[in-house]
């Protein structure tokens, strides 16, 4: 049993959330705040969680300053950043101070289901459209960079190997055999069956793997495996 604390200022996201994560059986909603100061209290007042759904802008205590404040109190708790705002200087803070993922709210309700198991197991998640920012940050490219890597998708292209794209992301063996059930057109059960793994494990390989490609979904997987035996 994963157990969630919600901190929130929205009263009603706040409780639209808990309807939401305590549908899961592996999940149990033991608190909701209304800022960062509330969710720090319920740490030093002795309460536990294993995973914190944070919002980013709140009054009195944001999810930046919340978040460092947990993970003092803390350490070993994770922490889920999730807002509507794409706001770089949020996104680079609450990472730093030692956020474990940053999704929008405008993802379906199972992605942050799926976000939660994943930072609860220690692995980072983070969403597509602001790892590709995080990256740039990061590793800015230099023309004879982005020149290099045109000509190594050209050699890509003509060894027609599904995976040959895949190397530069560090997919694991296991993370490698999802996508090819993926391009199959096998459901997570089926996958899980294959493989040997529970379901929701297959949820948590199929959430992280969509986190180092950068993409949206399972459709977008296939495609991009295909696409290279045309």
């Amino acid at each position: 049993m994963i157990r969630v604390l919600i901190v929130d200022d929205d009263p009603f996201i706040r409780e639209s959330m808990k309807m939401i994560l305590e549908l899961d059986p592996e999940l149990r909603v033991v608190g909701a705040c209304g800022d960062g100061n509330e969710a720090h209290r319920f740490f030093t007042d002795g309460q536990t969680a294993d995973v914190v759904l944070m919002d980013i802008r709140m009054p009195n205590c944001s999810g930046v300053e919340g978040t460092l404040n947990i993970k003092r109190a803390s350490p070993d708790t994770r922490v889920l950043i999730l807002t509507t705002f794409d706001d770089d200087d949020y996104i680079v803070e609450a990472l730093r101070n030692g956020a474990s993922g940053y999704l929008l709210k405008n993802i379906p309700p199972d992605r942050i289901v799926q976000g939660i198991k994943t930072v609860h197991q220690g692995n980072w998640l983070i969403h597509p459209d602001i790892a590709r920012k995080l990256t740039g940050w990061i590793h800015p490219q230099s023309p004879a960079q982005a020149q290099a890597e045109a000509a190594l998708e050209q050699v890509t292209q003509s060894r027609k190997d599904p995976f040959a794209r895949f190397e530069a992301y560090g997919l694991t063996p296991t993370e490698k055999q999802v996508v090819e059930k993926i391009a199959e057109g096998l459901s997570n059960k089926e996958i899980a069956q294959e493989l040997f793994l529970s379901e929701g494990t297959i949820k948590n390989y199929i959430s992280e793997i969509l986190s180092k490609l950068g993409l949206r979904d399972r459709t977008q997987i296939a495609i991009l495996y295909w696409k290279h035996e045309d």
